[in-house]
This record gives C-alpha cells, sequence and structure tokens, in this order.
C-alpha cells in the first residue's frame, strides 16, 4: 500500500485487517504505542478541519510518533505562491508519510504523484474522504457486528458529500447491502458514484423525504448542507434546513438504528437526538482515532521511499470539472483512464470527459 488516495486500492481482505488491527490497538492501545517511534506525520491541511486533523495527529503521539505540518496554508509558503508539486515535493524529504486536506478535488491524487513519502486521502473537496469511510466502517463494524446486509440510508448533501461517496464505494463490495438515497434533487449523488453502484449490482433507490426511508433503515448516514461548496450563498439557503432528524421522526424507525455523522453537524440533527441510545456520532469519532491508527501503522510497516523525480504519459485534452487540481496546478500531467467508446475518465477527479 504506497498511497491511501482512495480506499477501492484495498481489496476487501486488507481492508478486514485494517479494521481487525484497529479493534486490537482498541483493545490494548499499550501495546502499539511504540510501533512508530521515530516516525514523523505530515498533517497539509489546506482547508479547515477539527476531526480529522485532530485525530490523525492523536493517532500518530498515540503510536509514539512525531507531527509537523500546517493547519491553514496561509501559514506557510503556499501564501507566497508555491506550487503543489514543490511543497510535497520537500515535505516529502521531511516526513515519513503524509496526511493531506484540500478543497480541489484530484489533490491527493496529484500529490501522491511527487511525493517520496506515502500520501493518504484526507479529503479531496468534494470528491473523496476515504479515511472518514475507514472510519464509518470500524464503527458499523463494532456497533452492528457485520458489513454485510444491511439498508443504509444516506441523507443531505449526496452530491458534494465526499464522505457519502467514498462510504457507498466501499460499502457496495459488500454483499447484499441495499442504499437508500435521500436528498433534494439538486444534491442527488455524481454519475460516477451510481456507476460503482450499478457495476456492483448493489440496489439502490433515490427518494427526497427522510420521514418516508427511516422505517426501512438499518443505518442513517446524515450529513450536513455544506455551504463552501455552493457558488453563492443564495444557493446555499435554499438547500440548508430541509431534512432535521429530531426525536419525534426516530418514533418512525428502528430499535437497533444505528445514526452516524462525519461531523460538523448545522442543523441536521437536533440536540435531543444525542440523548437517544441510536445516536454513534461521537463515538464514531473515537473510533476513527484507532482507525486511524491501524493505518498509520500499516503503510509505514509496508512502505518503501519512492525515487523521484519521475515522468508521466498526459494527455491533449483538459478535464471538463472546474474543480478539479489540474485547474489551479496547470503544470500537472493530464491523467485519464478509458472508460469505453469516446469517453476518458480523470485520473484525479473522477470526472467524464469527452474525447
Amino acid at each position: 500500500m504506497k498511497h491511501l488516495i482512495d480506499l477501492e486500492s484495498l481489496t476487501t481482505e486488507e481492508l478486514m485487517e485494517i479494521i481487525r488491527l484497529a479493534n486490537a490497538i482498541k483493545e490494548n492501545p499499550k501495546e502499539y504505542s511504540e510501533v512508530c517511534r521515530g516516525k514523523i506525520l505530515a498533517t497539509l491541511f489546506y482547508e479547515p478541519s477539527t476531526r480529522t486533523q485532530m485525530s490523525f495527529k492523536t493517532a500518530m503521539l498515540r503510536l509514539g510518533g512525531s507531527v509537523i505540518g500546517f493547519d491553514n496554508p496561509q501559514n506557510s509558503s503556499v501564501s507566497k505562491g508555491e506550487s503543489l508539486k514543490d511543497t510535497i515535493t520537500v515535505v516529502g524529504g521531511y516526513a515519513d508519510i503524509i496526511a493531506i486536506r484540500h478543497s480541489m478535488e484530484g489533490t491527493a491524487k496529484a500529490a501522491s504523484l511527487y511525493s517520496a513519502a506515502p500520501v493518504i486521502n484526507a479529503g479531496d473537496g468534494g470528491h473523496l474522504h476515504p479515511t472518514q469511510t475507514l472510519t464509518d466502517v470500524v464503527t458499523l463494524y463494532n456497533e452492528k457486528g457485520t458489513l454485510d446486509g444491511m439498508t443504509i440510508g444516506l441523507c443531505g448533501d449526496l452530491k458534494n458529500g465526499r464522505t457519502v461517496h467514498s462510504l457507498i464505494k466501499t460499502m457496495s463490495h459488500f454483499k447484499g447491502n441495499r442504499f437508500v438515497l435521500i436528498s433534494t434533487p439538486e444534491l442527488m449523488v455524481p454519475q460516477y458514484v451510481k456507476d460503482v453502484m450499478n457495476a456492483s449490482g448493489c440496489r439502490y433507490s433515490e427518494v427526497n423525504s427522510l420521514s418516508e426511508a427511516l422505517p426501512m433503515l438499518d443505518v442513517l448516514y446524515m450529513t450536513r448542507i455544506q455551504r463552501e461548496r455552493f457558488r453563492s450563498f443564495d444557493e446555499y439557503e435554499k438547500q440548508k434546513g430541509v431534512f432535521v432528524l429530531d426525536r419525534e421522526k426516530l418514533k418512525l424507525a428502528k430499535n437497533d438504528l444505528k445514526i452516524l455523522h462525519p461531523l460538523p453537524r448545522v442543523d441536521e440533527i437536533a440536540e435531543d437526538v444525542d440523548y437517544d441510545s441510536r445516536a454513534k456520532y461521537f463515538i464514531q469519532t473515537v473510533y476513527g482515532m484507532y482507525a486511524r491508527m491501524a493505518l498509520i501503522s500499516t503503510m509505514l510497516k509496508t512502505a518503501d521511499r519512492i525515487p523521484m523525480p519521475r515522468q508521466f504519459d498526459t494527455h491533449n485534452i483538459r478535464c471538463t470539472n472546474p474543480n478539479c487540481i489540474t485547474y489551479t496546478e496547470e503544470y500537472l500531467p493530464k491523467l485519464f483512464r478509458p472508460l469505453g467508446g469516446d469517453m476518458l475518465l480523470c485520473k484525479y477527479c473522477d470526472a467524464r470527459n469527452l474525447i
């Protein structure tokens, strides 16, 4: 496992090994308190974060390692115009492993092209968030006892919700899972996520009522309407507050429902839900720390340094997604994979492009 850009790079068995390791660490943390002694994690957070950033730092410190990095690009040479390539090339020489978050889609993939150290995607725009999904599956495995045969409802901003995209992609590989996608028409999941569900033969339905969906769910994954992903405040205001989970709606749900949320929440879960035994979003953050401890220790055990520099074959077309990292880092090679016919898929952001 050289880099972790998408959980799709792991086999199901490799994913289960990390889940089992996370549980082993949770049961006996002292046994793992020195496994990263002498190792350095760099956290490069170009976008605000509380849980993900602190979870990574805590995970590395509890493993006996050290942490460098920044949580505000204005406090780094990025504010002077330094390119992603140059930042990553330098930091990859300092650190043994890098966790990066950025507002542009495909940034982690771009960073992996130039890093001598393994790169972990800590969230790239509205694209993917694999370590949140790792958090989610560790939570589900502990709270439900399985990752198979569940009806999973995902509610809120399914268009820009990178946590949603990653979770669907991963859970579609487990047997018998079905998805209920709860959103407004403007915030439905992107086509590439539907392509994953269709390819896996995974059943899904799209509805616009939380109350209608609740009685059938084994898991409810709530998400906030993300103000930072909208082009205008007016567009955000039209979507805000459409879906709110409260104690009254929970009367419709199963007694063994598990409620997850990647956090932060704004107004989509009423505070009185916090006291319901089905609410698991706060313990979910603790599972996330153990999940990241397992991931970091696994990657550092198997990773080798990557010789630099490298060259790449490049296409002569440009990705059509304006949120793709190739729009702000224009030196990046234009990397695509064939999707059939005259369609190419951007290797950075998964956007479809016509040749």
